[in-house]
C-alpha cells in the first residue's frame, strides 16, 4: 500500500482491491449520486471495474484518484484527488481534475475541503502542475463552496449528462498566494 499524502485526519493513499466494500457503501446511495446523474450502482462487480480502472490510472498516467481514510478509525470514507482527464469535456482535453466523494454520514465534517487542499498541494508541488481544473453540478452547494474556499475561480458553465456544471480552474501562481493566507 503506498501513502500519498497525509494531513492532520486523513490518511491519502492507492485505492486498493481491499475497499470494494466501503466503495460499495459510498456509490450505491442515491444521495451520494444526486448531482452525478443519479446512477448509484447496483452491485459489487461495478464497483471491482471501478477499482481497476482507477489502479489502471496509476500504471498509465501516474495519478489516479485516491482512497481517503479517516486516521481516527482506520476506515475508507471515500475518495479524493487528481485524474488525468484525456478526453475532451467543456472543449478541455489532457487536463488534471480535482475531485471527492464522501460517505453520507462523513459529510459536512470538513474532509472534503481538507482532502482538496492536500490534493492540490501534491499536484503543484510533487507533479508541477501549472493548472486544476474541476466541475460541481450547479445546485451541488456543497461542493461549489468547497471548491471557492480552496481557491478555484468560477470560469462558466456547461452542460454535462444533462445537467449544468460549474468550471472551476486553479493555477498554480494563484494557488501559491493563496498559501500564505493558510488556505
Amino acid at each position: 500500500m503506498q501513502i500519498m499524502v497525509e494531513t492532520e485526519r486523513l490518511i491519502l493513499r492507492e485505492v486498493l482491491p481491499t475497499d470494494l466494500d466501503g466503495f460499495f457503501e459510498l456509490d450505491s446511495d442515491p444521495d451520494v449520486h444526486q448531482y452525478l446523474g443519479n446512477k448509484p450502482v447496483k452491485d459489487k462487480k461495478q464497483i471491482e471495474a471501478v477499482i481497476q480502472f482507477v489502479r489502471q490510472q496509476y500504471i498509465d498516467n501516474g495519478i489516479g484518484r485516491w482512497a481517503m481514510i479517516e486516521k481516527s478509525t482506520n476506515c475508507f470514507i471515500g475518495w479524493t484527488g487528481l485524474k488525468l482527464v484525456k478526453e475532451t469535456i467543456n472543449n478541455q482535453s489532457n487536463y488534471y481534475d480535482l475531485g471527492y466523494r464522501l460517505i453520507k454520514k462523513y459529510w459536512g465534517r470538513g474532509f472534503a475541503t481538507e482532502s482538496a487542499i492536500a490534493s492540490v498541494a501534491y499536484g503543484f508541488n510533487h507533479l508541477d502542475l501549472k493548472e486544476i481544473f474541476a466541475a460541481a453540478h450547479t445546485e451541488n452547494n456543497s461542493s461549489n463552496k468547497i471548491l471557492t474556499k480552496v481557491g478555484f475561480k468560477l470560469l462558466g458553465t456547461f452542460d454535462y449528462d444533462t445537467a449544468v456544471h460549474n468550471w472551476y480552474k486553479l493555477d498554480k501562481r494563484n494557488w501559491k498566494s493563496l498559501t500564505h493566507n493558510n488556505i
